[in-house]
């Protein structure tokens, strides 16, 4: 329903943030205190590519990173993914990927210290988007933190112009840093864009209403559903954090419940969420058993450490499900 059943060599090719992230192992205390740090692959685009091909999917990418040791180590990483590298990219006058140093303060007080200034990922440029690789794949995932400044916004805009042409599925993930936007007009403006022009649109209710700024909507989910299933999209997901989410396509409407686990941290969950729910849809799934593998995923992401290294396995996601079902029933209901 959603993607093309069309054999393509690729599943998904996201577009944007590959950053490293440094998550404190002195727990529950403010950054400022916190000493000690493990180093993993983030950004959220990198975290879904990395959850999807856990999860048995074709997995490309279009990027930039740093021509150094933090470029090897993330290179590397996808590499032993079976992520294809052919279109991650190398620097070249000295841009460093971003850095992500989190702050844990409770299992539900988190929060994020970014790095930002020259960050590799932002150097994406027009000339790196071929025709040929975009239409290699079933879906086109494009960030919203590629929008945010030039190269990167004019390469994410030539791949969704490549992706509509050759019949490629587009989802845009909001996926909003505050870090590089200039004002509130460029964030609605530019996100607003792709998302008219993409067929599964994710985020948050504040990146929704962010998005829709300028549209003088109410900011309500069913407001959302409305204006945004008149155009282009045919499924909204709105995220509303330890709440749960709400997933509007054009036929039906879902609540979705958070499966309960004890908490390590407050993020991840979103990449976790989104990762499965997409190949879940990929995979023939209805949208309801979709939704159930997506906050399943957010749950075990939200109970680990790491982002991108502790994404599920197939076997680890329906295990976790079947075993949550049978303590809580369905986190799935109708709307």
């Amino acid at each position: 329903m959603y993607f093309t059943e069309e054999s393509r060599t690729l599943d998904i090719i996201p577009v944007g943030r590959i950053a490293i992230d440094f998550n404190p192992t002195d727990m529950n205390r403010p950054l400022s205190q916190s000493e000690h740090f493990n180093k993993y692959l983030g950004g959220s685009p990198a975290n879904i590519a990395v959850g999807m091909a856990r999860l048995g999917k074709k997995v490309g990418f279009l990027a930039r990173v740093s021509d150094d040791q933090f470029g090897d180590f993330v290179t590397d990483f996808f590499r032993e993914e079976g992520i294809d590298v052919s279109h991650v990219r190398r620097c070249e006058n000295g841009e460093k990927l971003g850095l992500t140093f989190t702050e844990i303060l409770s299992p539900t007080q988190s929060s994020i210290l970014m790095y930002r200034e020259g960050a590799a990922d932002l150097m994406l440029h027009p000339d790196d988007v071929d025709e040929a690789y975009v239409a290699s794949a079933r879906c086109l995932l494009i960030s919203g933190t590629s929008l945010c400044t030039s190269p990167t916004r004019e390469a994410a805009l030539k791949a969704l112009t490549w992706a509509r042409k050759n019949d490629v599925t587009v989802v845009f993930d909001a996926d909003y840093r505050a870090y590089t936007w200039k004002n509130l007009d460029e964030i609605a403006i530019y996100c607003a864009m792709v998302a008219e022009k993409a067929d599964l649109v994710l985020g948050s209710r504040e990146e929704f209403d962010l998005m829709e700024r300028l549209t003088g909507l109410n900011g309500t989910d069913e407001a959302s559903a409305d204006y945004w299933l008149s155009r282009q999209p045919k499924l909204l997901v709105i995220k509303h954090g330890k709440e749960g989410s709400r997933a509007y396509s054009t036929e039906e409407s879902w609540l979705v419940k958070p499966f309960p686990v004890a908490a390590m941290k407050g993020f991840g969950g979103g990449d976790g969420y989104a990762s499965a729910m997409l190949t879940g849809l990929m995979n023939g799934k209805s949208l309801p058993e979709a939704l159930e593998m997506g906050s399943a995923s957010a749950a075990m992401l939200v109970a680990s450490h790491a982002c991108s290294r502790d994404m599920p396995s197939r076997t680890q996601l329906e295990e976790f499900i079947a075993k949550e079902k049978a303590a809580y029933g369905t986190m799935v209901s109708k709307l």
